[in-house]
């Protein structure tokens, strides 16, 4: 199984180097090779060369400092990018992916490797790279040499990374490169702040704040470097960028009011004390000390905690809380659109902490929204606690839920691309949890309302409250029930045994919605519901009766169609061992990927398992279904 996210963490074969090279620009800072080889090295070195080959081609253009090969070829594909700091030539940025090129080879057959120098860095997968902002395995690098002049100079270090931090996320390109003077005359202090471009705004302030509270523990040394897979911050007290490659951030600093300015550093500041902070303040909420893991949060001891909020600048930013703001009412809480004072729009989740089954979302979700990055799932901006109300600040999505456009008031106003690039996006994202972040999640309530669009219809998995981590040692745990009946798999909803093949089996389910517009508890004219409506046609070569009647003919292939219905139907298999990974469903979904074609599915479930599904009124831990389906988003 291809695993492009661990060799970043205890499997990652790292190599730091501190000491500079003759050329300062390839001087190394981090290689890493993955540990899982591609299985066809015909196919991937052949691939290999031609990423390699475009990547460079693309940065040959005078004006171009980043590049990415994002569609494979054939089996085995290598997906690329590289990025060069905006200081360099466009001749030093070839000459240092050049030298990357040179050093990443040593990764042999490696299904994913990156290189990091001071000047570029370089990054391949196997699987498509999506917007990872922090990633373990990110680390400072602080220099051997120490300055005499240890106060002033830490005081203009940390101030110009400081508004560095906020700057860059607001210049186009994602690129700054600042000076500072140190008191007393006695020198300065030059620094740059980088993201790759492929993050949105929010991405890349939040893999710069931790960076920054990283790198700021660097002084007294004289020079430090803080590296990310999403970001890169450095400082020194020489000069390492020509003086007409500076850039101008003061227009980037200003927020309109010193009221204003101070709001964004409340809302946004992650240092040391922020940390504290909101560790004092969940220890007092929820009586226990937060290093010690939950049951729900097994093994996760390393994770970082969220920006913190104002109170009273969520209050105002919803209007107090008002009617004419509220998105949606969950089971634990309403969710209001809110306009945060930078003019960020942003959606806010209200819980009352007066079960411990909100205890248990709101920690889930905290810890473990807050520590996942990825184009596909929800991003968790911060959270606030006052007293025992607690509030999850979250992205704004524009076009609310996919169940809005199945069986809501824009049904029908999805055509098959935008179903295809869902289904797809859902798949990406469902793979990372399970298998390329450094722990496995397991949502456990994947559903058509909780996929979310943004306004280019582009799916992010949403409401983490129930999903729980797997350890690596086992295949499965046995656990209480907690899901949306009707898209929950049969051993789980029935035996309560809870695998990452519950996700995929709900996933299956919510791919048959998208082809057919019908919900899963739907009863047609033939008494059944979705899914054995689904299996019928397929069996009975029918499929083309399963194609919702609002897509136009002529905007869809029926292989496509096809492809993806035998795909939900294969996640819908029993026994588990039967269902494909997610990593697998991304391959086989893959237009003209010929080599992950989906295997045919088989109903192998007992006809009494899906009876005893459809049958229940409520499950053995008190959860009925009211309580686990009543979420419903006109809005998020």
């Amino acid at each position: 199984m291809m695993c492009n996210m661990k060799f970043f963490i205890s499997v990652l074969l790292l190599k730091l180097i501190n000491t500079a090279l003759s050329q300062p620009q390839t001087n190394l800072l981090q290689v890493g090779c993955s540990v899982y080889n591609a299985s066809n090295l015909w196919n991937f070195y052949s691939n290999f060369n031609s990423t390699m080959t475009d990547l460079r081609t693309q940065l040959l253009d005078e004006n171009k400092r980043f590049a990415t090969v994002q569609w494979p070829r054939s089996s085995d594909p290598v997906y690329g990018m590289c990025q060069c700091r905006k200081y360099l030539s466009s001749r030093a940025c070839v000459a240092c992916f050049d030298a990357a090129v040179s050093e990443i080879r040593n990764c042999s057959a490696s299904s994913g490797a990156r290189v990091i120098y001071d000047g570029c860095f370089l990054r391949y997968e196997s699987n498509s790279i999506d917007e990872e902002t922090t990633l373990p395995g990110n680390r400072r690098i602080c220099g051997n040499r120490t300055v005499s002049w240890t106060t002033a100079f830490k005081t203009a270090v940390d101030g110009l990374l400081g508004d560095l931090r906020i700057a860059t996320p607001k210049i186009k390109g994602f690129f700054a490169a600042s000076t500072r003077q140190i008191d007393g005359g006695v020198g300065a202090v030059y620094a740059v702040a980088q993201c790759i471009e492929t993050l949105n705004k929010t991405g890349c302030l939040h893999c710069l704040t931790m960076a920054y509270s990283r790198l700021r523990t660097c002084p007294p040394q004289a020079d430090g470097r803080a590296i990310d897979a999403g970001c890169f911050f450095r400082y020194s007290d020489t000069a390492f960028f020509a003086e007409n490659q500076t850039t101008d951030i003061t227009p980037f600093l200003r927020s309109g009011s010193s009221s204003n300015k101070k709001a964004i550093l409340i809302g946004s500041i992650v240092g040391i004390a922020g940390l504290i902070l909101i560790m004092i303040l969940w220890y007092k909420v929820l009586g226990k000390r937060i290093a010690a893991p939950r049951g729900d949060i097994l093994g996760a001891t390393e994770l970082q905690s969220p920006l913190k909020y104002s109170y009273n600048d969520l209050k105002l930013a919803t209007k107090n809380f008002s009617i004419v703001n509220k998105l949606g009412k969950g089971g634990y809480g309403d969710v209001y659109k809110g306009t945060l004072k930078n003019g960020d729009i942003v959606a806010v989740k209200r819980i009352a902490l007066d079960t411990r089954v909100a205890e248990t979302i709101f920690d889930s979700e905290v810890r473990l929204i807050s520590n996942v990055h990825h184009r596909n799932l929800i991003r968790l901006l911060g959270c606030c606690i006052k007293g025992q109300e607690l509030l999850l600040v979250i992205e704004y999505m524009a076009n609310s839920s996919l169940e809005r456009f199945l069986y809501g008031e824009r049904r029908g106003t999805l055509n098959w691309k935008q179903r295809f690039d869902i289904i797809f996006g859902t798949a990406k994202g469902l793979a990372y949890l399970h298998e390329q972040y450094h722990v496995r999640i397991i949502h456990r309530d994947i559903k058509s309302s909780n996929i979310l669009l943004d306004e280019e219809f582009q799916p992010k998995i949403a409401d983490f409250g129930f999903a729980r981590l797997l350890p690596e040692s086992q295949s499965h745990v046995n656990t209480k029930f907690a899901g949306t009946l009707g898209y929950t798999a049969p051993e789980y909803a029935i035996h309560g045994q809870l695998s990452e093949k519950v996700d995929t089996y709900s996933f299956g389910i919510v791919v048959l919605e998208i082809i057919s517009g019908r919900r899963c508890n739907d009863v047609q004219s033939t008494n059944e519901y979705l899914l054995e409506d689904a299996w019928r046609m397929y069996e009975n070569n029918m499929y083309s009766e399963l194609i919702d009647k609002t897509l136009d003919p002529d905007e869809y292939r029926v292989e496509d169609v096809k492809k993806c219905m035998e795909i939900g139907l294969l996640c819908t298999q029993s026994p588990v061992s039967s269902r494909p990974p997610m990593s697998q469903v991304v391959a086989m979904l893959l237009i003209g990927n010929t080599s992950e074609e989906p295997k045919l599915p088989t109903r192998s479930m007992p006809a009494e398992s899906h009876n005893k599904i459809k049958d229940s009124t409520s499950m053995s831990n008190g959860f009925s279904i009211a309580t686990v389906t009543s979420t419903s988003f006109t809005g998020r």
